[in-house]
């Protein structure tokens, strides 16, 4: 017998968490790790894009795996009075995407100005991520207020979000296209 994809038990506003506990569907917890989910379907777009180079997107398919942790990890309510931590975000994996923001950086041209989003498309692309990214740490931080969040989760979707910035530069000129840079006034 086929499973059914819907079971109508979210119908009344909740869903289940790892470990069978029902939440509201707009809680903090689930916001975040919604927003975690929102961004890796950016990161799919981008590493899906024929136009991303196998470096990038062998970079972005390994993020989505720690996005992936990283969402597990915050639908998962932790037992009271506890403060479990992220198992997946060891410190390897931070200085990994430092590495990987470094080694972009180095490629790129340094500015003196502020940088609009976008450029080219895939650029452009990496900047909506770039948003999502930020969006989720403000959410994951919300949750925070409420209950224990590790902080390396709260790092990494801060790391992130400078490497999707450095994606966008790295993309744009390997590609030839001009920064759009604010003019004030």
């Amino acid at each position: 017998m086929k499973s059914s994809l819907y079971t109508r038990t979210g119908d009344d506003g909740t869903t289940s968490l790892v470990g069978g506990e029902r939440a509201k569907k707009n809680s903090p917890r689930l916001e975040a790790y919604g927003t975690i989910d929102e961004l890796s379907s950016f990161l799919g777009a981008i590493a899906a894009d024929i136009r991303t180079d196998s470096e990038l997107q062998g970079q972005i398919r390994e993020i989505q795996n720690e996005l992936f942790n990283v969402g597990a990890y915050l639908a998962t309510q932790p037992a009271s009075g506890t403060r479990p931590a992220c198992a997946a975000l060891t410190e390897s994996k931070m200085q990994q995407l430092e590495g990987w923001i470094d080694a972009l950086d180095e490629q790129t041209p340094k500015i003196n100005s502020f940088v609009l989003p976008g450029g080219s498309e895939l650029a452009a692309k990496c900047h909506l991520a770039r948003t999502v990214c930020r969006r989720a740490e403000r959410r994951i931080l919300d949750l925070s207020e409420e209950e224990y969040v590790d902080p390396k989760v709260t790092a990494y979707i801060n790391r992130l979000s400078d490497y999707l910035f450095i994606a966008a530069r790295y993309i744009n000129f390997m590609r030839g296209v001009n920064e759009v840079i604010w003019k004030q006034g």
